[in-house]
Parts: C-alpha cells; structure tokens; sequence
C-alpha cells in the first residue's frame, strides 16, 4: 500500500540544526505534522521540487514589535514562521491574546507579561488596555514621567509585581523588561521581578538600564547589574539587541557575557545585524542634557521614521515629544557602510557564539506617524518601519554565510531557530516542536534559495520583501507559495505558557 501525504518536498538539501542532520533528501507533510524526513515513495496531493533550495525550520523572532497582519507578511518573506512581542510586552495578556485571535495572522504570535505597563500603570501614568498597541504603550504617560524616574515604594512594588504575575498566569511568554525605559526602578523592585521569573521558569527579556558609554551608569554597569541579578535570583535574564544598547562598548560586554555564562549563570542574548537602533521619539535617555557627551552620538543620527525628519539637538526632539510622544525615530549609532572598526563592533555582537538572531522589527506606520492596521498587500509605499521589519534574517543570512563567511550555514540556522527556541520552550512548549525539523515537530518550514537570498528593504524604501524565500509553511499551510504570499493564509496560532 503506497503512503498518502499532503505535502511532499523532493529533494532539497534537508537541514536540522540541532541534529546537524544535513542531506539531499525528501521531506513529507500529514496533518500540519512532518511525518517522513528521507527516501519517500508515497504520493501527495500536492509535490514540490525542492532541488538546489534549503530546507529548514522556520525561524523564529523573540524579539518583534508589528505584530500585525502586514508585518507578518513582511516578516514571513524574512523567513519567520514565529513571531515574538517579548522585550515589551502586553498587558493585560489575556486580552491581547483575544484580540490577536480576531486577526487573520500568517504567523504564530505571542507575547511577555509587560513589566512597564504595570510601572506605568501603579504611577497613574496609564490605564491598561489591550486594544492599544504596545507600541503606543510605550509611548504614552510622558506627562509625568515619576513612572520612568522615580523608585517605587513598597505598596507600588507591590502592584507592579501584581500586575506581572497576572500576566504569567494568563500565559505571558516570560516577563518584558525594558529597564533602560524606567531607568529610575531600583535593584529591590528588579529583584522581586527577577524572582517571580525564577517562581514561574520564565525568562526575563531585558533592555539594559543605561545607555552610555561612560561611568557612572554606563553601559558596562548595566551589564554587570543583569548578570548579578542572574547570579542572585536565578532568574535567566535574556538580554535584548546587544548590538544597539551597547554602543561603543560591544567588545566589553561581550567578555562579561561569555564570563557569566562560563560560570554557568542563566544569561542569553540576541542581535540584530543593523547598525541603526529604533524606539519612541519620547524614550527618556534622549533627554539626558549630556545624551551626546555619553553616547558619543550627536542629535542629528536620530530621525523620524514617518517623514525622515533629523533632529538638529535636544530642543528639537523635546519638541517632537510634546508633539506626539509615540512617533517612532531611529537612530544611527554605528555607521557600518563607511567605518571598519563600527563594522567590527556590529560583527561581534551579531556573530556571537550561542547567541540569538531577533529583529526588534517596528511595526508599519503611515505618513502621520500612526500605526498601519490594514491588509493591503503589496505594502503601500507611504508607509515605513525599519529596515529590519523586512530583512533581519535574510540580510544575516546573505551576510554571513554567503557574502562574508563568517560562519556555516548550519551555525547561521541554529542562530535563527534552535537558539531562541531553548531561550523560551521550558515555558512555552509548543515551541519545542516549532524550531526542529524532525519527523512528528510542526511544518513551521522555510525553504530558501540560498544564492539568492538577500533583503531589498533599505532607508527609504523600507516596505521592499527580502527575496529568496520559495516557500514557507506555518502549521503545514503554505503562506509564501513559488515566491508568491497567499493573501488568504491565516495559519498563525498563539504560542503562550499553559495557563494553570
């Protein structure tokens, strides 16, 4: 009796990376499940010659804040089959995962418990609500900064403690920790933060305190703290894009880095291969009087996304910010295309051994600077992101492997599937099955023409899809099919801890 499959991929150079399983061969698809990996002799409804392309699991993005239905189709171009609010956050997370539910998502989405908010919301700064884009979130409350600048007391610890359990409970991927946003929180309330992460074994998934190159309150000093609350809590602390909050102090931290884990301590980290850093226009380490003098960065590498605006100095951005606190700027703090040594420091934090690739891809705003909720396919040309919301893996990928050598493509792979996968699947398991291309995992699937791979978006043009991509599966369900996105495709499911 001859075996019947969905999907049979023929012989693409079939690739597991945490197996190393490498091989010319057949791979089967039953029921969303992969069911053969090999010599297969069944039949299928529908059969797809793989020859010459990559076959893999497809990637997944820890660190993504679009989370929307035009950002998944860029993302999925990229080569993302999973895509992560985790830096951030959402809260109320039950609701945020209702709402994601009402949306036809091409990819699987979750998100952390978002420690900020409920900063936010125990100053008076915020009322949680799901409906409002973490983003927007994130913007908002600059009226009264005391949530950013001041330490919480007893009783306000105890709501924002409150406030993120709730969160873990509803299934929250681990706890979003952007501490560089409220960098006036002390090392008690981190503390009891960090030890809720070790109570549930979720990771925390930080942005640094500081954002300086200089003591005190440096970058080096931020480091140091997040490896000390590992050390004191056990909590595993993620760190989020090292390449940018690091500036100019890459190399250093990257020895602290490898010296913490070498101790064994729970320390992660994820880079993003852009030298161009992205944020609200409202963040407050703007407003630092010396930001220049600190960051070695003047006011005019920072502009508006919406309209390309630079910022000529301090005043200028304080103006932006009482204008629309949530408008979105990036900032160009390594100029890679023209300085070898800025070229160097991007290298180290991208190429980072056992650390993650995550895009922190912005979502798609318009012209007026609002967030972009449509469908529209192809992206109009009057909306922008960054660069890395369209090509964060496939410019790693042309990089690294293909252009640059600096790492074989198996290792490129690990970095872009089971690498983020370990950081999360001991609290959301499903994940488990997502990252590995073995018989009985999912067909989350990415399959890839390696010379040709490359991303297309730049700075102007930010909405140009990486090409490349062939096809690429969700849950067995073809989103990208012979290069093309279906528009109907909505296989994204929730990927979440189990709500006890």
């Amino acid at each position: 009796m001859t075996d019947t499959y969905d999907i049979i991929l023929r012989n693409g150079r079939v690739m597991d990376p945490e197996t190393r399983f490498d091989a010319i061969c057949d791979l089967a698809i039953s029921g969303g499940s992969i069911a053969r990996i090999g010599q297969v002799q069944g039949r299928a409804t529908r059969e797809i010659d793989a020859t010459g392309l990559i076959v893999a699991p497809g990637f997944l993005d820890l660190h993504a804040h679009g989370q929307s239905v035009a950002a998944d189709r860029m993302q999925a171009f990229d080569g993302v089959t999973t895509t992560l609010e985790l830096e951030v956050g959402a809260l109320p997370v039950a609701e945020w995962y209702d709402r994601q539910a009402k949306v036809p998502r091409a990819l699987n989405y979750g998100a952390a418990a978002a420690w900020i908010f409920g900063r936010k919301a125990a100053f008076g700064a915020i009322e949680l609500d799901a409906n409002v884009h973490p983003i927007d979130q994130m913007g908002a409350g600059s009226e009264d900064m005391r949530w950013s600048d001041e330490a919480a007391g007893e009783v306000r610890t105890r709501e924002i403690v409150a406030h993120v359990r709730q969160g873990l409970d509803e299934g929250a991927i681990g706890i979003g920790l952007p501490n560089g946003y409220a960098p006036g929180a002390g090392v008690k309330e981190m503390a009891e933060i960090c030890d809720l992460a070790f109570e549930y074994g979720t990771p925390t998934f930080t942005h640094i305190a500081y954002l300086s190159n200089i003591d005190p309150q440096s970058s080096v000093d931020s480091y140091v703290r997040l490896i000390g609350l590992a050390g004191a809590t056990g909590a595993h602390m993620h760190i989020c894009h090292l390449n940018s909050t690091s500036l100019m102090d890459i190399e250093r931290v990257v020895g602290l880095i490898a010296k913490a884990q070498a101790q064994g301590l729970p320390v992660t980290t994820e880079a993003y291969p852009y030298g161009t850093g992205a944020t609200v226009v409202s963040a407050g380490f703007f407003m630092d009087p010396d930001f220049t003098k600190r960051t070695g960065s003047a006011y005019t590498n920072i502009e508006l996304i919406h309209n390309h605006h630079r910022f000529t100095d301090r005043e200028d951005m304080l103006a932006a910010r009482e204008e629309s606190p949530s408008d979105l700027v990036m900032w160009h703090f390594l100029d890679v295309d023209a300085n070898d040594e800025d070229r160097r420091l991007l290298d180290l934090s991208v190429t980072y051994p056992g650390g993650s690739i995550a895009s922190d891809a912005m979502p798609w705003i318009d012209g007026s600077g609002r967030i972009y909720e449509g469908l529209e396919w192809p992206l109009p040309d009057h909306l922008s992101a960054h660069p890395r919301s369209s090509g964060t893996f496939t410019r790693f990928l042309r990089e690294h492997v293909r252009e640059r050598e600096t790492m074989p493509l198996m290792d490129a792979l690990a970095k872009c599937t089971i690498l983020p996968g370990k950081v999360i699947e001991g609290c959301a398991p499903q994940i488990a099955r997502k990252v590995r291309l073995q018989e009985g995992c999912d067909a989350d699937i990415v399959v890839f023409d390696l010379g040709t791979l490359t991303d297309r978006a730049d700075f102007t043009a930010m909405n140009r899809p990486s090409e490349g991509v062939r096809h690429l599966l969700v849950g067995g369900e073809f989103v990208i099919s012979d290069g093309m996105l279906d528009r109907d495709a909505a296989p994204g499911r929730p990927i979440r801890r189990p709500i006890r």
